[in-house]
């Protein structure tokens, strides 16, 4: 299924819409016949870019990881800059009796450059009964922080919405209490508190908005050269700028006594789990990475052309990726990358994968498949991985340091998602 995210106003009141249609009543080129997926080579993770093989952890960590990052970089999401050196926390918030008493809540606002220019707004909560720091759950949310739970104390996110007469169709407005708690089902935050791990979020488009803007809505102008409008073809585009917001989310951790950073998973759901998945694959101080249904540039395997594709991501969404990997769009196979590398890159940390089964434009077989490819590499540096060729039937979930399940249903984050990534995060969090 094809999904699009944004607001639109009904009257007086802002809905969170999530608009579903088949991919093939959009797109004649889908290809959803696995007959029909033609036969294709991957990209070995374990063979270096000189044609010698990567026997030992040596050669993996100081020469092939830095050379399948570079390469994702440069092709595929483009170079981040670091931390800002005049980035700032500010606590606006801290309710020690929120959700009735089972957590504390925190709101803290993280200035990218100074309290003038562009920040964002962390929602956190812990388990109020907590002895000590906790491992905690990291993830971007689609509609706004007001929406993560109906918890009265949030405070209202900004969002954008649709406005035909604001530059570019898009304008910036603040929600509503009618939307609280809209998007509860998707982050299960009295489950996870119940499980003994903090649970941080934060709105997405706080860090970049999610539209072809030309990149001047969000953080990219902050890191522009003299005359500089736009990213080189080789910088972060919109998925980029997400995982480093999720990055300087981990930075604020650090700072906080009620959690353990060094046990800290990072997830994501569609465009938002590619994301997660770039974020681990970038900043090894994640400790877990979780993608769900991230589909075509995240989990599942490019050269497969089953459901969605690059050119498709390049086509409806130019400004996610770097402008170098619109090159591919009818040449995947020069690509030389697929996405088990991406996973490679987070080994030897834990991975998850999940996927739904009525989602075939994210490729579920595809995402299994990547999972199983990206295995050797963590078994090289003695972790056990996925442990399966053979791909799980429904709500089967499978792996070791490498984790899959394919859940029934549609494009969606659900209770049993969760289920899953806690007991996994128990397997691989609670024994450090």
């Amino acid at each position: 299924m094809m999904h699009a995210w944004w607001i639109s106003v009904s009257g007086a009141a802002l809905a969170v819409l999530m608009v579903s249609m088949p991919a093939d009543a959009q797109r004649p080129d889908v290809n959803y016949d696995e007959a029909k997926v033609p036969k294709y080579t991957l990209p070995d993770p374990l063979v270096l870019a000189n044609g010698e093989p990567v026997r030992d952890a040596r050669t993996w960590n100081q020469r092939r990881r830095p050379e399948i990052l570079k390469l994702f970089q440069s092709q595929v999401y483009g170079r981040s800059p670091e931390r800002p050196k005049n980035m700032r926390f500010e606590t606006v918030e801290i309710e020690k009796q929120a959700l009735g008493g089972k957590a504390i809540r925190k709101q803290v606002t993280v200035w990218f450059a100074g309290k003038s220019g562009p920040s964002m707004n962390l929602l956190l909560y812990i388990p109020a009964a907590a002895q000590g720091p906790v491992p905690a759950f990291l993830g971007l949310n689609f509609p706004g922080n007001h929406m993560v739970h109906a918890d009265p104390g949030i405070r209202l996110n900004e969002i954008w919405q649709r406005d035909r007469s604001a530059p570019g169709g898009m304008a910036k407005v603040r929600g509503t209490d009618d939307q609280r708690g809209r998007s509860a089902e998707a982050w299960q935050v009295e489950k996870v508190l119940a499980r003994g791990y903090a649970l941080a979020t934060i709105h997405y488009c706080d860090i970049d908005p999610d539209f072809d803007d030309g990149f001047q809505n969000g953080v990219h102008p902050l890191f522009y050269k003299d005359g500089q409008t736009r990213p080189a073809a080789d910088e972060w585009g919109a998925i980029g700028a997400w995982a480093w917001g999720l990055s300087r989310a981990l930075d604020y951790l650090e700072t906080d006594p009620h959690v353990d950073a060094k046990r800290v998973a990072v997830m994501g759901h569609s465009r938002l789990g590619k994301t997660a998945l770039w974020a681990g694959a970038q900043d090894t101080r994640f400790a877990l990475v979780i993608s769900n249904n991230s589909g075509e540039g995240g989990a599942a395997i490019s050269r497969r052309m089953f459901g969605e594709n690059v050119k498709h991501l390049n086509t409806s969404f130019p400004h996610w990726f770097c402008a170098n990997y619109r090159r591919y769009n009818d040449r995947v196979d020069e690509l030389p990358v697929d996405q088990h590398m991406l996973l490679a890159l987070i080994a030897p940390r834990p991975v998850y994968v999940a996927s739904a089964s009525e989602d075939r434009w994210a490729d579920p077989k595809g995402e299994f498949l990547a999972a199983v490819h990206a295995s050797p590499v963590y078994e090289l540096l003695g972790r056990k991985g996925l442990g399966t060729t053979e791909m799980p039937g429904i709500h089967q979930p499978v792996g070791h340091t490498v984790g899959y399940h394919l859940r029934q249903g549609r494009h969606a984050v659900m209770a049993y998602d969760w289920d899953c990534w806690l007991d996994f995060a128990d397997r691989h969090l609670r024994s450090r």
